[in-house]
Order: structure tokens, then sequence, then C-alpha cells
């Protein structure tokens, strides 16, 4: 990494990976931004929430600039792949150069929001980068609820203008953006001794690409959780199939790239396992082949469990994940290529007292829609049985394309981008309009 350019922001984003910071865990790179803010003699405030600001004045001329807010988030998604031994609270991320990208070694990168946070420290590090008035924030616990933004202080910024950096698109501003809100489901289910003369075996889905349930739901990646129930489901269906244990997934704003179940059917039908199995993974593998260019399904024989679930609760939990929506729910109308509203089945984990949770989350810039959606989940579930509930969740920002001043601001973001690339110097059609 000390090749890449430019070196400041790469350096500060290294250093970043090597701090844990799961999401309520930020203790470790707080203290790291207080340093920070000591090493470089700029002032530097905690809040109660544990939000950190750390503000440097304007350079010379100007001092009659507007003062700007930076901010992005302290926290990342921690996700590992089952092989991989790694303790997000406690060790640093492996980085690896995979084809021109920097990586993680089988976890997920916290580039989200890594990079904005190098950058912010890269600008107030700088020495001969010429600037208003900075005010820097770095936010607690985005990724499970915002809770750091909704908590700050109400007297800590005094900036006139915010440019949010947890975003993946250089030289461009984003005026709309999905809200969400999440829900979950919890299913009972009954166990008995297991039947004689059974045979178990497992079913696991690995290699899928994932990603962030917000900004690759569009991207057509498979959700391990659909794809392993649709081979547990098909079999159900022709046998008498029993669930031991299911699970999938992990976050709810990640879509699900592995999981796992162990089931029991009656001997006699070890070969029609079989015979499902390989019909319904290559019926996978040729719909998903384009994209999950890593997917692996595999078949195994398992030592037979005392107890399973009844085939009524087994029926109950297959049909209710085959039944949840997942994905894309409705395209905007208004920008052609932008996903409206859309969901995520991310997780499906057994808990103890026999019990089932499901965990949805639901995205859309039309306030309306994100309710409507998080309902059709809710429905969908309650007909299983599920107790359902709905967590807080946060506003959208409905695009206004209406707007002449989001129009101006996007069209000077994407000019000036364009202008340090090239050289052109057209004008604003804004002000040739007002002309």
């Amino acid at each position: 990494m000390k090749t890449l350019e430019p070196t400041i922001v790469w350096n500060y984003f290294y250093e970043i990976t090597q701090i844990p910071r799961p999401s309520k865990k930020e203790d470790k790179v707080r203290a790291y931004l207080e340093d920070f803010g000591k090493k470089n003699n700029l002032p530097t405030v905690t809040d109660k929430a544990g939000n950190v600001l750390i503000t440097k004045p304007a350079t010379p001329d100007y001092e009659d600039g507007k003062t700007v807010i930076l901010q992005a988030h302290m926290d990342m998604v921690c996700e590992k792949n089952s092989d991989v031994e790694h303790d997000f609270e406690t060790d640093p991320i492996q980085i690896i150069e995979d084809n021109g990208w920097i990586k993680a070694k089988g976890t997920t990168l916290g580039a989200d929001n890594g990079i904005g946070m190098a950058y912010m420290l890269a600008v107030l590090a700088s020495d001969n980068l010429p600037h208003p008035a900075l005010e820097c924030l770095f936010t607690t616990d985005e990724e499970t609820g915002l809770t750091g933004a909704f908590a700050l202080d109400d007297n800590m910024l005094k900036g006139d203008v915010l440019i949010n950096l947890d975003s993946e698109d250089d030289g461009e501003i984003f005026v709309g953006c999905a809200g969400g809100i999440d829900t979950t489901a919890t299913l009972k289910y009954k166990i008995k001794d297991t039947p004689r003369h059974f045979f178990a075996f497992s079913v696991t889905i690995k290699g899928l690409l994932g990603g962030h349930s917000g900004d690759d739901i569009d991207k057509r990646r498979a959700n391990a959780n659909k794809l392993l129930n649709r081979i547990l489901w098909n079999m159900h269906k022709e046998m008498d199939l029993h669930l031991v244990k299911i699970d999938g997934g992990n976050l709810r704003n990640a879509i699900p790239r592995e999981a796992s179940a162990v089931a029991c059917v009656p001997y006699a039908d070890k070969e029609k396992v079989r015979v499902i199995f390989n019909q319904v993974a290559a019926e996978l593998e040729d719909e998903n082949f384009a994209v999950e260019t890593s997917m692996r399904i595999e078949l195994h024989s398992e030592e037979l469990p005392a107890r399973t679930m009844t085939r009524r609760s087994t029926a109950r939990i297959l049909n209710a994940i085959y039944a949840c929506p997942h994905g894309i729910k409705r395209m905007s109308a208004d920008m052609p290529g932008l996903v409206e509203t859309s969901t995520n089945l991310a997780s499906v984990k057994m808990q103890e007292d026999k019990k089932l949770l499901i965990t949805t989350s639901q995205r859309s810039s039309v306030e309306s829609a994100k309710y409507d959606i998080a309902h059709q989940v809710e429905s969908v579930l309650t007909l299983a049985g599920c107790e359902v509930t709905h967590g807080d969740g946060y506003p959208g920002w409905k695009p206004n394309l209406e707007s002449g001043y989001d129009f101006h601001r996007t069209y000077h973001a994407r000019s000036a981008f364009t202008r340090r690339k090239t050289g052109n110097r057209n004008r604003c059609p804004c002000l040739e309009l007002a002309d």
C-alpha cells in the first residue's frame, strides 16, 4: 500500500484497518482519533455519544469562506467467511491486493467508512492544502442504527455546509438517499426424538459475493439463505424431511454469502436426497453462473442426531423463508437505473428456547414505500406463525428532480471533477438559463 497514491490517504487508511472497530465498540479507534488531534495540535472534542469532532482553522485567504463539515463514521460491518479465524474485537484486518484492488483476506475490509476517515485525516494533517475552516466529524455506530448521528450534541457543529464521505463514487454529490427499517420475526418450533432408520446430511452454500444490501442489491448477487432454502424445500416436498439446524447470514445490511443446514430423512430416501440435490444445485448454478463464479454448493453425510424438528415445524420454517421477499421491489420511475425500494433477507439464526430468528432489512427513498415493503414482509412472516417486530428505522431522502438547486449542486460537483481531470471550463447551464 506504500506505493499507492495519494500516499497520505492510503497510509491513514492502512492504520485504520489495523484498529478493531465493530459497531458499538469503537473505543480503540476513538482513542486513535483523539491522539491524532493531540499530535497535530488540533482542537478535538468527544461528546457523550462517543462522536469525535476535530477542527482546523482556515488557511490564509480562505478565512471568509463558509465553514465546511466533513463527516464519516468510525464503525465497520464485521463479516467473515466461516473458515476464517478472525476476532473483529481484537484482530487487525489482513490486507491483500487482488488484481489492482485492495481487499481483505476472508473478511470485510472496512473501507465503509474507513476510506472516508482516511481522507478527512489527510486533509487535517496536510500543511499545503488551501481550505476554509473545517469541522471533521467522526460518528459512532452508523452500521447498526445511526445512533451516533441521532445522539449528536446539538451545539457540537457550527459549520454551514456538510459533506458526508460515506460514498463509493468520485466527483459526485448525491441528491437523494434511501431510508431504511429492519423487520425481525421469531418463529417457535417443536422438536422430537429422531425417528429410527433415518439418514442425516448437511447442505452448505459458500463462496457467494454477498455485499451491501443497499449498494449491491441491484447487482444480481445471490442470497445464500434463499438458495439453501430452495434445495431443502424441494426435498421436503418429496420426502419426510426434518430440519435439525439451519444458519445463514449475519448482519441486517449484508447480503448473506454463506448458509448451511442439517436435516434428516428416512434412510430409504437417501438416494433421492442426492438426486434432488443434484437437480436443484444444477439449476442454481445455471441461474447464477454469470455473477456467482465462485459459488460452491455442497452435500455431506452427517452423524444422526438424537433430536430433530417436527415435520410441521420444518414446513413452517421452509415455507416462511421461501415466501419471504428478497431483492428489488421497485425501480425509480424518475431516475432510470435507480433502485427505489428493496428488501434483504439478511439472516436466519436458531436461538435458545426452540426459536428461530429471521432478520430482514427494507430500504426505500419513498417513505410510504419503505413501510409498504416492511408490511409485506410482516404479512408473509405472520402467515407463517411468526411474531414480527419493526425497528425505529430512519427516513429517506427523495430526490426532487424539479429543484434547480439540486440540479445546480449536482452539475457543479460533476463539472468541477471534470475540469480537474480534463481542464474543461464550460459554464454551468444554470448561468446560461439565468442570462
